[in-house]
């Protein structure tokens, strides 16, 4: 915490010649971190847990358009940074760390930290040194003279700090009322009708216990059918209870005084069809399938799953991130931070036998990665060469076989040419 901690301090400011950025609803912006009441369920845990594990699954990538091709820029300082975030958390904790932020309070901030570099007449460049995600207790938006919006943050033991908006990763879920965050009108998450079903789920909860302790309760009554003084009673109970210690068979004997008198009990336990239908119900708030949530799922149920909570999060997490981290200019250059799936794990092999078939009829990948996609280790002396069918080899052969031998020979370059637009920092005057 050190590292940030400096940073802050040298880059924060005061409220001095600042007042609370104006709101069209006319409240103070202000907000409190954050309600968890309802991740008391192991089924809401349960649910976010499946969203976070795919999320940690994916690849930070810095990568620039150019045309319709999207090229990998491998050499930037942001590429670089996007691996080693911090130097607490590797990618996978870092995007684990913010998921895990965002579903507990619709809200995700990241600081990046930076140094400014020296460009020469006047200008400075950014160079970003790490991304630290925070917790803050509550958050307010300022703006001074010129109209620019700063954000307070306020921590658990006392500290607060002051930085502008435009330098902080701020990332939001169910972005709806409130103008500056994610969740209701107070900047928290709206769990209403999600606590209203938890409730029944935790009463559904209750009776099976009940019931089950029930079953331990009193089963019956020993009736003696003689009068008995106090000693003759206590007696009689004391050798009842030797004979259930004892007992090994299941029958217990009894004479002529005795009579046992079973109690009828009728213990009702909650159908498994309304257990299935309550957590089902709570699943998909957050659009979790119990096949998911089991790993018992189909391709099919995978994919619609995938579309509908990872596809809606990669998109966010791009935009916040190329929103801070680039310039206008190097935006306009095509610099953008992606999320990509490292491996195609979730295809089982007849489908990823499909989707090479296609890949290596096009010429679209290289022999290592279609090595790698079937669990076999990368050859070094099949870099840069590309997978190609027998049906294309002859055919560009027949057309250009010089072209294609040195095409294939060299491979190709998918690093950054170089262009002085690659993002990674921003030019300020």
């Amino acid at each position: 915490m050190g590292i940030l901690h400096d940073f802050i301090n040298k880059f924060r400011f005061g409220y001095k010649d600042k007042k609370f950025a104006a709101m069209l609803n006319g409240m103070t912006p202000i907000y409190s971190q954050f309600g968890q009441d309802i991740y008391a369920s192991d089924v809401v845990q349960q649910a976010i847990s499946c969203i976070v594990t795919e999320m940690k699954k994916l690849t930070l990538l810095h990568v620039k358009k150019e045309a319709l091709d999207v090229m990998p820029v491998p050499n930037s300082d942001l590429s670089k940074l996007l691996k080693n975030p911090n130097n607490l958390m590797t990618m996978s904790d870092f995007i684990e760390k913010i998921t895990w932020q965002l579903y507990l309070n619709y809200n995700s901030f990241i600081i990046p930290t930076y140094i400014k570099v020296q460009l020469g007449e006047g200008r400075t460049k950014k160079k970003y040194t790490g991304l630290y995600p925070i917790q803050p207790s509550n958050v307010s938006f300022i703006q001074d003279a010129k109209d620019e919006l700063y954000v307070n943050f306020q921590f658990m033991n006392g500290y607060e700090t002051t930085l502008r908006y435009s330098d902080v990763i701020h990332i939001r879920y169910r972005y709806s009322i409130s103008e500056f965050m994610g969740g209701n009108e107070f900047g928290q998450p709206d769990n209403k009708a999600l606590i209203k079903t938890l409730g029944l789920n935790e009463t559904l909860l209750n009776g099976v216990a009940k019931a089950l302790n029930s079953s331990f309760s009193i089963n019956g009554v020993i009736k003696y059918n003689s009068i008995m003084d106090d000693g003759k009673m206590d007696a009689a109970i004391a050798a009842l209870e030797k004979h259930l210690e004892n007992n090994e068979s299941g029958f217990l004997p009894l004479d002529m005084k005795g009579e046992f008198i079973p109690l009828q009990k009728n213990a009702k336990l909650v159908d498994k069809d309304t257990l299935k239908f309550i957590d089902e119900k709570i699943l998909r708030t957050f659009g979790v399938s119990l096949a998911i949530l089991t790993g018992d799922y189909t391709k099919d149920q995978y994919e619609a799953f995938y579309n509908k909570c990872i596809t809606p999060l990669t998109v966010s997490y791009s935009q916040a991130f190329s929103k801070t981290l680039f310039t206008k200019s190097e935006t306009g250059h095509g610099n953008e931070i992606k999320l990509y799936p490292q491996e195609l794990a979730f295809m089982d092999n007849s489908q990823k036998l499909t989707l090479f078939d296609i890949l290596v009829d096009s010429g679209s990948c290289y022999k290592n990665e279609l090595r790698s996609a079937f669990g076999l280790y990368p050859l070094p002396e099949l870099v840069g060469q590309l997978a190609m069918s027998s049906n294309k080899l002859n055919a560009e052969k027949g057309e250009d076989k010089d072209k294609y031998t040195d095409d294939l020979g060299q491979g190709t370059d998918s690093g950054d040419s170089g262009s002085s637009n690659d993002g990674g920092g921003s030019d300020e005057e």
